[in-house]
């Protein structure tokens, strides 16, 4: 099933891509725009429309370039199977992958996130893609064995958080938008954001690890589970081709039937039955809240406010799910007491019932009297 799902996701990302062009190439020449802008253009630039200097920015990319060129020959070199000219070679050319599809799928996933919002970034997608693209290139350039492995999982990593971040800036960039902020300046606060996220969230990853371990019937991470085949897969010769083209068949086929998106149809085949059966769930449950909200007849601005107070509930129960996740993996060590570990079935139920009801009434509680001012509209 796997394999069927990367090549309907692979046709999925090409597809979004094709779509994208014109927004692609508008914001790759705005970006050689900037860079040619003078100093006095651009300060005569509006404050709402001032972005970081260009030259700033691909000073940045370069030196990240740079980094990822010794990460990945450090990663190819530790198997101590390759000569010395064929590791420098793939490690300039993996840092190459790595910038090149890092732009283009930045820019799908912030386009995807700023237009329908997170939910819809197609991060797991994209870093397949970018996962097969670098390992038939280390495959063509003879980097085998566990440094090439090593090296097409960095670069899938990399695209990995880019694309992540991208959707995040982009929600960000919209916000101020609404809010009349400096691009520029938030721009700066997201960097900061990133370094500080990044060494911080180390210690949650470790207590999960200790706890648990990636990869454990606890702790499945089936997106990192499935790029680890991938990769072992095609770099070790021995990936499931064909099922890899009944996939990418699969997703022509559902771009013909025009299929919503056949991105998140292909992610939805290889997740775990008990994620997509409680997304699901989910949906119903908005369903119900959407029902009784327009059995009501309210008007825009109190349908706005429920569905805003709807996204802020479902976000809340998500943190609180995770941040829960990780007290019992730190405190106990995974090892659950024993009434969250087999609770009676009744208490089961009831909770399920109090959560549903949550769930439904604090958004339609929060649908505010007809008169009042329209607020901004979370979901799009």
């Amino acid at each position: 099933m796997r394999p069927i799902a990367v090549g309907g996701m692979l046709v999925g990302a090409c597809f979004t891509l094709f779509r994208m062009r014109k927004q692609l190439a508008m914001g790759l020449k705005r970006a050689i725009s900037d860079l040619k802008k003078s100093a006095e253009a651009q300060a005569a630039t509006g404050r709402t429309e001032r972005d970081l200097n260009m030259k700033v920015v691909f000073t940045g990319i370069a030196l990240v370039f740079l980094a990822m060129i010794g990460l990945y020959y450090f990663f190819i070199a530790g198997a101590h199977n390759l000569t010395e000219s064929r590791i420098i070679v793939g490690a300039v050319v993996a840092a190459l992958v790595m910038v090149v599809l890092g732009f283009l799928f930045a820019a799908v996933s912030g386009n995807l996130v700023g237009m329908i919002g997170s939910s819809n970034n197609p991060v797991s997608g994209l870093t397949l893609c970018t996962l097969v693209v670098a390992a038939l290139l280390m495959v063509a350039l003879g980097v085998s064995g566990a440094g090439g492995v090593a090296a097409v999982l960095g670069v899938a990593a990399v695209v990995c958080v880019s694309s992540a971040v991208a959707g995040e800036m982009l929600q960000d960039l919209k916000v101020g938008y609404i809010l009349g902020g400096t691009p520029a300046r938030m721009q700066v606060g997201d960097i900061l954001g990133i370094i500080v996220a990044s060494l911080v969230l180390f210690f949650p990853l470790m207590i999960l690890d200790n706890a648990y371990h990636f990869g454990s019937a606890q702790l499945p991470a089936p997106q990192a589970g499935l790029m680890a085949m991938l990769a072992q897969g095609i770099v070790g010769g021995n990936m499931a081709w064909p099922l890899v083209v009944v996939g990418i068949l699969l997703g022509f086929a559902m771009i013909l039937v025009e299929v919503r998106s056949p991105m998140l149809f292909s992610v939805g085949m290889y997740l775990p039955i008990e994620t997509t059966a409680a997304i699901f769930v989910g949906g119903i449950i908005r369903w119900i809240t959407d029902k009784l909200r327009d059995r009501r007849g309210l008007n825009d601005a109190q349908k706005a406010r429920v569905d805003n107070a709807g996204v802020l509930t479902a976000s809340g129960l998500i943190a609180g799910e995770a941040l829960c996740g990780l007290v019992i993996a730190g405190i106990w060590r995974g090892q659950q007491p024993q009434l969250l570990a087999s609770p009676p079935w009744i208490i089961a139920v009831a909770v399920v019932v109090v959560m549903v009801l949550v769930m439904v009434r604090v958004p339609l509680a929060n649908a505010g009297r007809p008169e009042d001012p329209a607020p901004p509209v979370a979901m799009m």
